[in-house]
């Protein structure tokens, strides 16, 4: 995706550095993370697979959040974003997975504001969980965000660890 190429570019050269693969598990972004990374070349050598759990029944099919969880906590919130990295881990053969859930717009979701997203990011280590409060900047500058934001926390992790 254009725009992106600077951060995934060097998101995978340090994954490759170290022999990681990476795993996504999105919501709001409907993949646009995984696109991002597999737009480079040679991203197969380190980009793993992708879960695009928009709904409920995927995120608990695919990803492992309880149902109970979804519907104490509704899908954004910080135990299911946790969840949702847990599950993208140990679903596939990534070292390190990022997960995304939040209200792209347009408008609010109940009590959860256009523009609130959820973020966590997951190794054998542990997972890191934070929030965003883009506003109300419309469902594609809300999506364009969200991808920047996790593709620069997962850059974060690599370089630390």
């Amino acid at each position: 995706m254009i725009g992106f190429s600077e951060t995934a570019t060097a998101l995978l050269d340090a994954c490759k550095t170290r022999g990681w693969m990476i795993a996504t598990a999105e919501s709001c972004t409907g993949g646009m993370i995984a696109a991002a990374l597999t737009d480079i070349p040679g991203s197969s050598a380190v980009f793993d697979r992708g879960f695009v759990t928009y709904s409920y029944p995927s995120k608990t099919a695919m990803l492992g959040v309880p149902e109970t969880m979804l519907r104490d906590h509704g899908a954004v919130s910080e135990p299911v974003a946790r969840q949702m990295a847990l599950g993208a881990l140990a679903e596939s053969d990534a070292n390190l997975a990022v997960a995304v859930t939040g209200v792209a717009g347009p408008g609010a979701d109940g009590d959860k504001p256009e523009g609130r997203v959820w973020f966590a990011v997951a190794t054998a280590e542990g997972v890191e969980t934070t929030v965003r409060e883009f506003g109300p900047l419309g469902r594609d500058a809300v999506r364009m965000a969200t991808v920047e934001t996790a593709l620069t926390l997962l850059l974060e992790k690599a370089q630390a660890l």
